[in-house]
């Protein structure tokens, strides 16, 4: 491993992550600048490579989906450099005053917002998580150690390469992004050991990886299993707007987290809306599975069994539900759902409000696709991932969920009693 073990990376991450803890938002943020230059100069180097192991993929035959994740084109590209420039030019997380008060003896208490630490990203497939994650840690003060899969491994180790350069240019420490340059499941094995220099793991992949991360290690994990995303249609909901909704929630990138998995449909809409709906659909090439009252309107789908209700397809495959009024909705939601990304379509502001209030999701969206569920649309420029923990961070991973905070006091000589 370039004569460097997991445990030396990880040694100098914990010493690139004191010095990143106390640089300024200036120096941060050129660096972000300086890395998406860098970045840029290589811009036809990783291109040429990626293209090198998106063929090998396509040879050792890896799915369409998997191929897709792999794949960086000059949109994805230029998207990677964007971001990186976005979250320059987002507030600093650092440094914040949570809250604070002076005591009736005169003690100034409050608490800031700090830096996690050293931040360990063990991802699959896409190689533009190298960049987000290297963007969200760096704004965060945090050193990243990066662990993308085999099959991106040199498109990986370039990005990173050009990334170094830029935090270097911005006099920050070169360890504050490292990768582990080789494939294997022992370096993985090791990094799950290194507890004493890692403060967070976030693995982004499919489940098995996720559950073998978190099952295997002592570090605190973020992570989420599943993106089982509902929409549910009230029997208000406009008709063209909820077609609209339901077909970009699913069809506008059929293989990502918080693309619409199951659909439920209000009974007192369903006549009118199922065939419209299956119309939709069936020009997008989705396969329709529905429940026993679906089939009645739409005879010519598959029925839906119950594993259906729990499946996360990333396929061209959507699960719809007649229900009862928006009581029963909610509870097909909070039973089968990940409490990923959820949405209803809706004319009432009140069934709106009692939708997000009693739904258990990460995120809930009145009247907006679930593929907006995201940290772009929500702001937040880069995301290391999509967390449906509660602890510590929940939702979109940005550079404000990668920070702790400390208690601060300010006296003048002060004793306790």
């Amino acid at each position: 491993m370039n004569n460097a073990t997991v445990q030396d990376i990880a040694k100098q991450s914990r010493v690139a992550a004191r010095q990143l803890a106390s640089s300024s938002t200036a120096q941060r943020n050129l660096a972000l600048t300086k890395m998406a230059d860098a970045l840029e100069a290589v811009k036809q180097h990783v291109l040429d490579i990626n293209a090198q192991e998106v063929a090998i993929a396509q040879q050792a035959g890896q799915s369409a989906a998997m191929v897709k994740r792999l794949t960086i084109d000059e949109k994805v590209f230029q998207t990677m450099l964007s971001r990186l420039r976005k979250v320059a030019q987002l507030p600093d997380p650092l440094n914040r005053v949570l809250e604070g008060h002076t005591n009736p003896a005169g003690l100034q208490v409050f608490k800031k917002s700090v830096p996690l630490g050293v931040i360990g990203i063990i991802y699959e497939s896409r190689p533009n998580v190298t960049t987000d994650a290297a963007a969200v840690c760096i704004k965060s003060g945090n050193a990243v150690i990066l662990r993308g899969g085999s099959e991106a491994l040199q498109t990986n180790t370039l990005l990173t390469k050009a990334m170094i350069k830029g935090v270097i240019a911005a006099d920050l420490p070169q360890h504050a992004i490292q990768i582990i340059p080789v494939a294997g499941h022992e370096t993985v094995s090791e990094l799950l050991k290194m507890d004493e220099y890692i403060d967070v793991l976030i693995p982004r992949g499919g489940k098995d990886l996720i559950k073998r991360i978190a099952e295997g290690t002592r570090i605190p994990v973020i992570k989420h299993y599943d993106g089982v995303c509902h929409l549910y249609i009230a029997e208000d909901a406009d008709s063209a707007q909820a077609v609209k909704l339901a077909v970009n929630s699913k069809c506008q990138s059929i293989q990502v987290c918080n693309a619409l998995e199951t659909l439920l449909v209000d009974k007192n809409c369903a006549e009118q809306m199922l065939p419209l709906l299956h119309t939709a659909f069936k020009e997008k090439a989705i396969e329709l599975r529905g429940c026993e009252q679906t089939q009645k309107l739409l005879p010519d789908i598959a029925p839906a069994t119950e594993e259906d209700w729990y499946s996360e397809y990333l396929a061209p495959i959507l699960s719809v539900k007649i229900v009862n009024g928006i009581d029963e909705a909610i509870q097909h939601i909070n039973h089968y759902g990940s409490g990923h990304t959820d949405g209803i379509v809706t004319q009432s502001l009140k069934m709106a409000q009692q939708f997000e209030q009693r739904v258990d999701s990460a995120s809930v969206l009145i009247n907006a696709s679930t593929r907006l569920s995201g940290g772009g649309d929500y702001g937040l420029g880069s995301v290391v991932g999509i967390s449906t923990d509660k602890l510590h961070a929940r939702g979109p991973v940005g550079a404000n969920e990668l920070t702790s905070y400390k208690w601060i006091a300010y006296g003048n000589g002060h004793l306790r009693d």
